[in-house]
């Protein structure tokens, strides 16, 4: 990070002490009372797992809003959101030794690139490790303090932003999955209305209890006619990796495919000669794609707009018949139904999905309501989905909001007027919407 301004710039550990977490003994480790215990997997949820239920002293309590860091793997850099808890081994607490010269929410924004710069050069076997050295020597640029307090609470106000935007998210997508779950199950009767089994007739199903009138197929009794229907590929000397080009047909991958969201950021490309000999691979309009590298599992629909694009061996395309079913509720339930998942981690061995085989996919079951009825629940669903999708475009443009403020305040770019907090750059002034 270049600084534009010449503020006074200070080692660290001049201004700061680190507090290294303790090696507390796993016998007394507990999933009921006790003082939660912060390891380095809890440090990116603010949550943690288990207990301790012994004696501890003063100094290894983490309060909300402390600076953590993990000293293994990313070195993760955050401050506490949790309860408060013990700090454990492998994670250490950065205190400020005089809060009248630095602001410790301040070094929080500071610090975060130097410790991703220097995960980016550190050595690793198997775990990459951050030593305490490394963070006291850090070199940073330090404003007055007055400024450093604007500073952080600009920042600290887009992040609150943020932090709010996901939670609603995270709040309407298990709305959406427990929606989506009782209209596939109870579907939506004459006057619009869930079906209940006081009133209408059900009956028992792979996926529960469902209305007598809906059937239960497989995916492979739902494909449209096309040669093939289902692909992944292709693979081995069918395309090579000398013969992707910048410019021409896009090979679409794991990239491509989020979770309901398909990404049109496309890197990599065929030539036109060379797809035609790769039709079977072509991706239409509507086809659902699922992820088998990577995060496996996530399920997307081919937008309408696709044009000429292929596949990849990294996922599975599959045409399904729309006079038959919906390809967008057939690419939630591959998403988030608990039969479907449930399904998928069957097909495997082990407890991690490394893929998902062509037989376990051909035989996953879906509720099939009559085709208007089908229409009704997809309507709503869809609904549902917009309102999710504004404000995941908010969390994006607020993002964005933040990165570029880092760039502007951590730098001296812009300053702040400690009086007014407004930023002023070559005489203009540009105010802070909270």
């Amino acid at each position: 990070m270049s600084v534009v301004v010449t503020w006074p710039t200070a080692v660290l550990g001049r201004y700061v002490e680190l507090i290294n977490g303790y090696a507390f003994p796993s016998d007394e480790f507990t999933e009921g009372e006790g003082m939660p215990l912060i390891r380095i997997r809890d440090l990116n949820h603010s949550d943690t797992e288990v207990n301790f239920c012994g004696k501890f002293t003063e100094r290894y309590v983490v309060r909300k809003s402390d600076l953590l860091i993990g000293m293994d793997g990313d070195f993760s850099t955050i401050r506490w959101r949790g309860n408060e808890a013990l700090l454990n081994q492998r994670v250490c607490k950065l205190v400020t030794k005089d809060e009248a010269l630095v602001s410790q929410e301040f070094l929080f924004y500071r610090i975060i690139d130097e410790i991703k710069a220097i995960n980016r050069i550190t050595a690793a076997t198997t775990v990459k490790h951050l030593s305490s050295k490394d963070v006291l020597e850090i070199v940073i640029e330090l404003p007055s303090k007055p400024e450093q307090t604007k500073i952080a609470e600009i920042l600290s106000t887009v992040d609150r932003a943020i932090e709010q935007t996901e939670a609603l998210i995270a709040k309407q997508q298990r709305l959406k999955t427990g929606l989506m779950q009782d209209l596939l199950t109870r579907g939506i009767d004459e006057h619009g209305n869930l079906r209940s089994e006081e009133t209408h007739e059900f009956k028992d199903s792979p996926m529960g209890r469902i209305p007598v009138e809906w059937e239960v197929r497989r995916i492979d009794e739902l494909l449209a006619k096309v040669d093939p229907p289902m692909r992944s590929g292709p693979f081995g000397s069918a395309l090579l990796k000398e013969e992707l080009v910048e410019s021409g047909i896009p090979l679409l991958g794991i990239d491509n495919v989020h979770v309901e969201r398909f990404v049109s950021d496309f890197t990599r490309f065929v030539e036109p000669k060379k797809a035609k000999s790769l039709k079977r691979y072509l991706v239409r309009p509507g086809d659902i794609m699922i992820t088998i590298m990577g995060t496996v599992g996530r399920c997307c629909v081919v937008p309408d707009d696709i044009g000429p694009a292929l596949s990849s061996k990294h996922t599975w395309t599959i045409s399904v018949d729309p006079s038959r079913y919906s390809p967008y509720l057939a690419c939630l339930q591959v998403n988030h139904a608990s039969w479907v998942l449930q399904h998928f981690a069957q097909g495997e061995q082990g407890g991690i999905m490394a893929s998902i085989k062509a037989d376990t996919l051909r035989s996953t079951l879906l509720p099939v309501p009559p085709p208007d009825e089908m229409l009704k629940i997809e309507s709503l669903l869809k609904a549902v989905s917009a309102k999710i999708s504004v404000e995941q475009d908010n969390l994006e443009k607020n993002r964005a909001v933040k990165t570029a403020l880092m760039q502007d305040l951590l730098t001296g770019r812009k300053r702040i007027l400690a009086s007014s907090g407004e930023l002023s750059a070559r005489n203009q002034k540009v105010k802070i919407n909270e």
